[in-house]
């Protein structure tokens, strides 16, 4: 009994407030010269008339726990008001709440992934509380660029990932709907949602059935798509059509920025440090095959996103810590 509520607690503290104090960090001890948060009285003006229209979702929060947190304050905390306007406008609170309430839920989701079907490694639950805090530490150190939109789609892409190895190995048609149902609500917080169907295709197809006319698992990635392309379509239809999907075209500024090479080098290097933890050939074909479905997004990022904002590395830096340390395949020991 008292070993189940050690191991319990320790969970608790490593999955939920270690993660959330190294949050609160990131967002109150260190200062961003990038976005200008902490001054901002209520959410932009271009949030609503630029791409960041299309984030349904955040945007919607971002404006509503605004207003609860402004009321809350003046209602019940009067008193600690100018300590808390010291430290952030309302407005910023606001978005770290819903920031940090979509990392513990990643935080949370993400210990789960590690603890279904892990390799032997992970049996030692001291190497499974590192593993999982050098993915925590990641999800961290890209808050330099702190949106309201981010913490939410890697949630979503966790979950995404999740249901994708259940359906791997249990084949439930209730986990491949409810991931169709997280990518059609997740496109409406960001674009990464794109990248589930990836993930879910370089687990399941192979190119050498694909020149042999196999085609199994081409209609489950369809339906994935359509989950991506109609709420796409939709939120074009919806929202003005003089609103764009995407704010410039930086593909030089990407190359000859110092900070954007940084950024790029920084994505090209967490990439493969987790390519590198990959110690079969069978894991290290599932990330090869995961970055060339992967590349319409990088296409992308590369010409209408900037480097430098790292966070945009971040789902396929954690991809690749999840693939190097799940069991996709039971090894048979030799005789």
């Amino acid at each position: 009994m008292l070993k189940i509520f050690d191991e319990k607690l320790n969970g608790f503290l490593f999955v939920v407030i270690f993660p959330f104090l190294l949050f609160f960090m990131s967002y109150y001890g260190f200062e961003s010269s990038y976005v200008k948060l902490k001054s901002m009285e209520k959410a932009p003006d271009f949030m609503f008339i630029s791409v960041y229209a299309y984030r349904v979702i955040p945007n919607f929060l971002m404006v509503h726990v605004t207003d609860l947190l402004n009321s809350f304050i003046n209602l019940f905390l009067p008193f600690s008001k100018p300590m808390l306007l010291k430290n952030g406008t309302v407005f910023y609170h606001s978005v770290f709440l819903i920031n940090s309430f979509f990392f513990v839920l990643s935080s949370y989701i993400l210990n789960l992934i590690l603890k279904y079907r892990p390799v032997n490694t992970l049996f030692n639950s001291n190497v499974k509380w590192l593993v999982h805090l050098l993915a925590v530490f990641f999800i961290v150190i890209v808050q330099y660029v702190p949106t309201n939109c981010d913490c939410i789609a890697i949630f979503f892409y966790l979950l995404g990932v999740l249901l994708s190895l259940k359906y791997y190995h249990e084949k439930k048609t209730s986990d491949f709907i409810f991931l169709c149902l997280t990518i059609f609500v997740s496109t409406f917080v960001r674009e990464t949602s794109c990248l589930n169907i990836a993930f879910f295709a370089a687990v399941f197809i192979d190119f050498e059935k694909l020149k042999a006319g196999n085609f199994k698992y081409v209609k489950e990635i369809a339906f994935l798509v359509l989950s991506f392309v109609l709420p796409y379509i939709g939120l074009k239809l919806m929202i003005p059509q003089d609103t764009s999907f995407f704010e410039g075209v930086y593909l030089v500024k990407n190359f000859t920025s110092p900070f954007n090479l940084a950024g790029l080098f920084f994505g090209l290097l967490g990439f493969y440090f987790t390519f590198r933890l990959c110690d079969d050939d069978y894991r290290k074909l599932i990330m090869k095959k995961y970055l060339f479905f992967s590349l319409p997004y990088l296409g992308m990022i590369t010409f209408v996103g900037l480097f430098w904002e790292t966070r945009l590395f971040l789902p396929l830096i954690l991809s690749g810590i999840i693939v190097a340390f799940h069991q996709f395949k039971i090894s048979v020991p030799q005789q």
